[in-house]
């Protein structure tokens, strides 16, 4: 009966254990892929006239991107900061005295003491904390326009990976544009886009050098009861 106890709480330890190990992600990811040609819009059938609007292109066009496949650069501009700071401080005091009785003028007392009395107590706390927190991301991606909705903001995403000596790096983007915002030359800052979601990250021994280890993360962990 202990073998199985003991077999149930190893089997248990190593299940919590192995949810705070994270898989490395793997380039390729089907979200992020480029637009297949089958589905773009296919050309519509000729009627007798040389012009096709779906594979047109403007001789006095910018070059931006408007149609699904299309690419559009988007320039990393990305800058957070942030600060917050708190101070609590509280006193408290609390004094209580009761004088001795008085009878026909006399204080009464036992064994020649007075009844008299005195309560004093008092309390304090103070408490601070401050947080400052800032983070930079610059660079640019280069994103396809995977949908066009009907007001026509295009919905346009996209990843990069970097084969390194020591690991691979990659970038994440994926968010909507509105085709005014996009420049001449085909560029768009990213905080021009809307839902956006921008990751960036890498895998290998330079990444796996910075990050805790699964033992280390379960002390960490809100499982550690102490």
């Amino acid at each position: 009966m202990k073998m199985v106890i003991r077999s149930t709480l190893m089997l248990l330890a190593a299940w919590l254990l192995s949810g705070c190990v994270n898989s490395p992600p793997q380039p390729d990811n089907p979200y992020y892929a480029p637009v297949q040609p089958q589905m773009m819009q296919a050309p519509k059938p000729v009627n007798g006239a040389i012009y096709n609007a779906s594979t047109s292109m403007s001789l006095y066009g910018d070059g931006r991107g408007h149609r699904v496949g299309d690419i559009i650069t988007v320039n990393l501009t990305e800058r957070t900061q942030s600060s917050k700071s708190s101070s609590t401080s509280t006193d408290q005091s609390t004094n209580v005295n009761i004088g001795a009785p008085n009878i026909a003028g006399r204080d009464m007392a036992v064994f020649g003491n007075p009844l008299s009395a005195s309560v004093s107590g008092g309390g304090s706390f103070d408490g601070s904390g401050s947080s400052d927190m800032s983070n930079r991301l610059t660079g640019n991606i280069t994103l396809t326009v995977h949908e066009i909705y009907p007001n026509g903001v295009m919905l346009v995403r996209g990843e990069k990976w970097l084969t390194l000596n020591q690991g691979d790096e990659y970038i994440r983007v994926s968010g909507l544009v509105r085709p005014q915002d996009i420049r001449p030359d085909n560029t768009i800052d990213s905080t021009r886009l809307a839902d956006a979601r921008i990751s960036y990250s890498g895998t290998g021994a330079t990444h796996d050098a910075n990050v805790m280890g699964w033992v280390t993360r379960f002390f960490f962990s809100p499982l550690w009861p102490f």
